[in-house]
């Protein structure tokens, strides 16, 4: 997320554009590899329970979004003739976010019959405007303690709450109760096509991701504090820590999970995002170690679009022909790649390369000084 409502450009963190930055080239690389048959196991996500580093990225852009959040809205949380004029963009912001995300989902076929309603900008939109809400109306006190409802709650849900026509509570990918949960709201002609029986970004896992966000928003608000960095580095480096070992040690019985974005999932990948913003922040904004940062901040000020652009140009690219059983990508692909690279680094290359074309649009973009805001 560019920014929030009500930002300007003295509050920027450079930090935590770069922390954007990398984390949408990440997702990007992620989700182009060239053939899915031959990817790197770190660039995976996890078959089920576990954690790669894939299962890192989307995490920490929600944990961005509440950083973010702090940011943007602190100096208008408390006056309330700016409430009215917030809360219509927030709403706005909402609207264009799960947009784009159900076009994204609707393209190049349009067949609104089997579109999957949840995806990752849906969940974005979803959780900014639940996490902005929250922000305007809660103290960062009542925020962590939400924060640590919505875990504890969400725990007890998944682990006690019996499933419909199933039988006891468990955490099998088409039993579990969030599976449930999704097949009743969206049918399963709306869901994820690699499943039809569930959803990675279904509604029940939404919730847990809000805590996500929530954690988000208290980093920012310590960033945001009148202290000495140091102190402030130190602390944002024990909630990491203290995050990732609670994380591992509640995955002794509530196990570390994406799809399902468990509880001991939020906990261990906000420590992990707590402490890469505060090395971060200690190299860009207090040592001013600024000169790896650009390639980064090219891409963190116009994420969304990105992401959003990035996701069009390969389904373009297959729904154009060459020759009678091969499109355009494939071709690209067999002709550039495959010839000169081992199956796993020639799929590693065209995603590398695919994340340094779009690094060369954004760099022409910010020279020129457009900048989306989504």
């Amino acid at each position: 997320m560019e920014t929030a409502p009500g930002s300007t450009h003295k509050k920027r963190l450079l930090s935590l554009d770069v922390f954007r930055g990398a984390t949408v080239a990440a997702m990007i690389l992620v989700n182009n590899p060239g053939d899915w048959g031959n990817v790197y196991s770190p660039l995976l996500h996890a078959e089920w329970h576990g954690c790669t580093p894939t299962d890192l990225v989307f995490p920490f852009f929600l944990f961005i979004v509440g950083v973010s959040i702090a940011y943007a809205l602190s100096s208008r949380k408390n006056d309330p003739s700016a409430r009215g004029g917030l809360v219509q963009k927030i709403l706005t912001r909402t609207l264009i976010l799960f947009a784009l995300g159900l076009f994204l989902n609707l393209f190049p076929v349009f067949d609104f019959s089997t579109v999957r309603i949840p995806g990752v900008l849906q969940r974005i939109a979803i959780v900014y405007m639940l996490a902005s809400f929250l922000f305007l109306k809660l103290s960062p006190k009542g925020i962590a303690w939400l924060g640590a409802g919505i875990l504890a709650g969400y725990y007890l849900l998944m682990s006690l709450v019996p499933v419909p026509g199933i039988g006891p509570a468990n955490l099998e990918p088409e039993t579990n109760l969030a599976a449930w949960v999704d097949r009743g709201v969206f049918t399963t002609n709306h869901l994820w096509s690699s499943s039809k029986t569930w959803d990675p970004e279904g509604l029940l896992s939404t919730i847990p991701a809000l805590a996500t966000a929530l954690g988000g928003i208290l980093a920012g608000v310590w960033l945001k504090k009148k202290d000495d960095a140091a102190n402030k580095i130190a602390w944002m480096f024990t909630f990491g820590l203290t995050g990732i070992l609670a994380g591992m040690l509640w995955n002794l019985f509530f196990p570390i999970n994406k799809a399902l974005w468990t509880s001991s999932y939020v906990l261990y990948t906000a420590g992990w995002a707590s402490s890469v913003l505060a090395l971060l922040y200690w190299l860009i904004d207090v040592k001013g170690y600024r000169k790896f940062t650009r390639p980064f901040v090219v891409y963190g000020i116009n994420a969304i679009t990105v992401f959003f652009v990035s996701g069009l140009v390969p389904r373009i690219l297959t729904r154009i022909s060459v020759g009678e059983d091969l499109n355009l990508r494939q071709w690209l692909y067999q002709t550039l790649y495959t010839p000169w690279f081992s199956p796993a680094n020639a799929s590693l290359a065209w995603a590398v390369s695919y994340v340094l074309g779009w690094y060369l649009i954004l760099w022409l973009m910010h020279r020129k000084g457009i900048i989306i805001k989504v």
